[in-house]
C-alpha cells in the first residue's frame, strides 16, 4: 500500500490546495487580478465561499471583517444551506473501554477535564483534521451523529441527560432527561432541517445492581408544532441482547444488533413497533456490525466456517427492500483479508459508513481500513498523528481492557442547523411528564 503525507493543519488553520501550473509564467497571467476579483458581485462571492469545504471556509475568514462575520449572518446561512454541497466524512473520537462504559477524553488520564476533542476523516483526500469539544462537561460520551449535530449522553446510571453539540459553530443545546433510568442504553438520532428523531433503547434498571434489556422511548420535534418528548414507550422483543451505544437509522427505521443468537432489531418510527430480521449466515459469524450507506442497511463481519473447506473472508450484505431478506453485495480481497487479520488478531472491528464510504477499525488499535463502494476501492487508511502519543491514544495497544482505540460516527459538517431554532425553545420550559 501506497504511504500517505499525515502532516494535516488543525481546523481552522490553512487547508492544502495543489498547485496552479500552465504554460504561461505567473508574471504575465497573476493567479488573482484585482481589477477583476474586486469588481465580482457580493452574491457571486458569499456563493463561492459558501461551497468551500469547512476547514478551507474558516481559512477564509482571517480574509477581511466582512468574510469573519458571515458565520453569524442570516442570509449568508440561508445561501449556504442552498448551495453547500454534503459531505461524507467521519467524526472519531478516542474511546477508552472500563467495563463497559464509554470514555472519551484527550489523550491524557485526567477524566476531570471539560475539554474534549475529535478527529475530523475526509474519506475524499484521506486527510485528517482536529476539532474541540470545549462546551461539553465531563461525564458525558458522545453517541450519535446525524447532519452535523453529535449526541452527547451522560454517563451515570439514571436518567440520562442528552446534549445537541455543533462542534464547527461551538453550540451546545440540552435537551430534557428521559424517563426511565438506564445504564448503558443503545441510541439512534436522525436529524432533518424540519425534524429530530432519537431512540434511546434497552439496558433498563430494574434494581441498583441488574438491568434488562425492555423498554424504548423516543423524542421527536418538528416544524410542524408537533412535540414528543420522551412520550412514545414501546417494548423491545422477548430475550434482545442488545450491543450498547450502537444504533443507525435508515429508510424510517432504526436498527442495531442483536446478541445470542446473531440478529438485527428494526424499530419503525411511524409504528412505533421493533421486529426482529434473521442474520445472513448467523452461525458462523464475526464481529457483525449494522452501517448505512447510500440509503441501504448493510450488515459487515468476518466468516469462519472452521468446519467447510472456505476461506475465511470479510463479507457486506446489503438489507432487499422488503425488510427482511439480505444479499451479499461484496467481500474484501483475500489477500488484503489476510493482512487485515494478522493485525486484528480475534480482538475484533467497528464499521461506520456514510454515503459511498466504510471505514472498518480495528479494537485495540490506530489502524483501519476504507472501501470506496463506488469506485470498488480497498486501501489501508493513514493513522490519524493527533490520537497517538498517549498511553490512551489511538495506538497499538493490545487487549480489550485499557487500551485506546478510534470509535466513529458518520458526519456531515455543517455551519448551520435550522432545526437547532426548535432545539432552544425545549432548553428550560419543558419537564418530563411521569404519569
Amino acid at each position: 500500500m501506497e504511504g500517505f503525507n499525515t502532516s494535516i493543519p488543525i481546523i481552522p488553520i490553512s487547508y492544502t490546495f495543489a498547485n496552479f501550473t500552465g504554460s504561461a509564467s505567473s508574471s504575465t497571467t497573476p493567479w488573482m487580478d484585482s481589477r477583476i476579483w474586486s469588481r465580482l458581485p457580493r452574491s457571486l462571492v458569499d456563493r463561492v465561499v459558501a461551497l468551500l469545504p469547512p476547514p478551507a471556509f474558516f481559512r477564509a475568514r482571517s480574509v477581511c471583517k466582512r468574510w469573519y462575520g458571515l458565520l453569524f449572518s442570516n442570509s449568508f446561512l440561508e445561501l449556504y444551506l442552498q448551495v453547500s454541497p454534503r459531505r461524507h466524512w467521519f467524526l472519531f473520537f478516542n474511546r477508552k473501554s472500563l467495563n463497559k462504559n464509554y470514555i472519551y477524553r484527550n489523550n491524557n488520564n485526567n477524566g476531570d477535564r471539560a475539554n474534549s476533542e475529535a478527529y475530523l476523516f475526509n474519506p475524499d483526500d484521506v486527510s485528517w483534521n482536529r476539532i474541540p469539544f470545549p462546551l461539553v462537561p465531563p461525564g458525558f460520551s458522545p453517541a450519535s451523529s446525524s447532519d452535523g449535530l453529535v449526541c452527547w449522553v451522560s454517563d451515570e446510571a439514571g436518567s440520562k441527560s442528552l446534549l445537541l453539540s455543533n462542534p464547527l459553530v461551538g453550540s451546545l443545546i440540552p435537551l430534557p432527561p428521559t424517563l426511565r433510568p438506564r445504564l448503558f442504553p443503545s441510541i439512534g438520532m436522525t436529524v432533518t432541517n424540519t425534524s429530530v428523531d432519537l431512540v434511546v433503547a434497552g439496558d433498563d434498571l430494574i434494581s441498583p445492581f441488574a438491568v434488562k434489556n425492555l423498554t424504548a422511548e423516543s423524542f421527536h420535534v418538528d416544524g410542524g408544532g408537533f412535540y414528543s418528548l420522551w412520550g412514545t414507550n414501546s417494548s423491545l422483543p422477548r430475550l434482545c441482547s442488545l450491543e450498547s451505544g450502537r444504533m443507525v437509522h435508515g429508510g424510517g427505521r432504526f436498527y442495531c444488533m442483536n446478541y445470542s443468537p446473531f440478529s438485527v432489531l428494526a424499530y419503525d418510527v411511524a409504528t412505533n413497533h421493533w421486529c426482529k430480521i434473521q442474520a445472513p449466515m448467523r452461525r458462523f459469524l464475526r464481529s457483525p456490525n449494522l452501517v448505512e450507506s447510500r440509503g441501504k442497511m448493510i450488515l459487515i463481519a468476518a466468516v469462519e466456517k472452521s468446519k467447510l473447506n472456505v476461506p475465511k473472508s470479510l463479507r457486506l450484505w446489503g438489507l432487499q427492500s422488503c425488510g427482511t431478506t439480505w444479499v451479499e453485495i461484496d467481500r474484501m480481497p483475500q489477500q488484503l483479508y489476510v493482512q487485515f487479520e494478522d493485525v486484528e488478531g480475534g480482538k475484533g472491528f467497528n464499521c461506520v459508513g456514510h454515503g459511498e464510504f466504510i471505514v472498518i477499525t480495528i479494537r485495540g488499535s490506530d489502524k483501519a481500513v476504507l472501501f470506496d463502494f463506488y469506485r470498488k476501492r480497498w486501501l489501508w487508511v493513514p493513522p490519524c498523528p493527533f490520537a497517538r502519543g498517549g498511553g490512551d491514544a489511538g495506538g497499538s495497544s493490545s487487549g480489550d481492557g485499557g487500551g485506546g482505540e478510534l470509535h466513529g460516527f458518520a458526519y456531515d459538517p455543517r455551519l448551520a442547523n435550522p432545526v437547532t431554532g426548535l432545539l432552544d425553545q425545549l432548553a428550560l420550559p419543558f419537564q418530563p411528564f411521569s404519569g
